[in-house]
């Protein structure tokens, strides 16, 4: 067993009967607490078990993984599984970033194991965008179309996106408009999956700390004109929205996000930070994590090594 920690050895789902064996590596170890990485062998990886939940907050599962490159194996894994397991159409919504490097990476070989007509019924959204024409640095539309919708053939009338012609304003009111579309005139999207960044000072999306959108209980879609990052105009999906997905996963990566996320994750602020107000009503929150970025926490979370 591993050093100060309980666990728990069985096989893993993911390796075929007959395969269980200790030199075959195919077993899942779930630890009640976090252990050095030195305890373990490759091979061995921690199997998710939900960290325990803060008053008043909702459960939460915490992965560390030793590098961004296993961290973007398992994100795409994940994507991969929730789109089988939706038996169908698939609505997901992708942040910007350093995210778009690690999916572009990750997620085409994750989804080609399930055929090449897999995405056909994907439905792609963005969590936020800049105001400006895809062909900017700044796009986070753009920087998709480049780097990975030309490695999946997701169709592009299934893709929403923002009209940068319009004034801010308005390409609220219409990016919301050809959400209810997608789906299917609800007025309260509710996405399968939803991956989101976090900044240095806690935000996400486009919900900046002490901004007044952080109060937005009516619209899916919200205009901001004044964000402290630029560029300042932006379009955001709102916390309702946020918290109304099925799944919600929380990346961050590197040392720069170490102190924030101790904040958001053990903190009990009388002003959370906007990050720490993701709380699906329903869905499943989980936090992806490069050990960089866990160095400051003292919560239990599992950690994981890939084969």
């Amino acid at each position: 067993s591993l050093p100060g920690v309980s666990v728990d050895v069985r096989p893993s789902p993911r390796c075929a009967p007959g395969s269980f064996s200790p030199a075959s590596g195919c077993l899942s170890v779930t630890a009640q607490t976090s252990a050095p990485p030195s305890t373990l062998r490759p091979g061995c990886r921690l199997a998710p078990s939900p960290a325990p939940a803060m008053p008043g907050f909702v459960p939460r599962h915490i992965s560390v993984f030793p590098s961004p490159q296993e961290l973007g194996s398992s994100l795409a894994q994940l994507v991969a599984q929730r789109a089988a397991e939706s038996g169908g159409r698939f609505s997901l919504g992708l942040s910007g970033g350093s995210l778009v490097r690690i999916l572009s990476q990750e997620l085409p070989a994750a989804v080609a194991l399930s055929g090449p007509a897999a995405p056909a019924r994907w439905v792609l959204a963005f969590c936020d965008e800049r105001l400006v024409p895809a062909g900017d640095p700044e796009s986070t539309y753009g920087a998709y179309k480049t780097h990975l919708l030309s490695k999946i053939s997701i169709p592009e009338n299934q893709v929403v996106i923002i009209n940068p012609s319009l004034p801010v304003e308005e390409a609220a009111s219409d990016y919301a408009e050809k959400l209810k579309e997608a789906f299917q005139g609800e007025n309260m999207p509710v996405f399968d999956l939803l991956i989101l960044g976090i900044g240095p000072d806690g935000h996400t999306c486009s919900l900046f700390p002490d901004h007044p959108l952080l109060q937005e209980k009516e619209k899916i879609v919200a205009s901001i004109s004044d964000s402290p990052k630029p560029p300042p105009e932006r379009i955001t999906l709102t916390l309702p929205v946020l918290n109304a997905a099925r799944t919600v996963v929380f990346v961050a990566t590197g040392e720069s996000k170490a102190a924030i996320l101790k904040r958001i994750l053990e903190g009990d602020e009388e002003n959370p930070l906007p990050a720490a107000l993701v709380q699906p009503h329903t869905g499943k929150l989980h936090w992806f994590l490069d050990e960089s970025a866990a160095k400051e926490l003292t919560v239990p979370f599992e950690k994981h090594s890939i084969l």
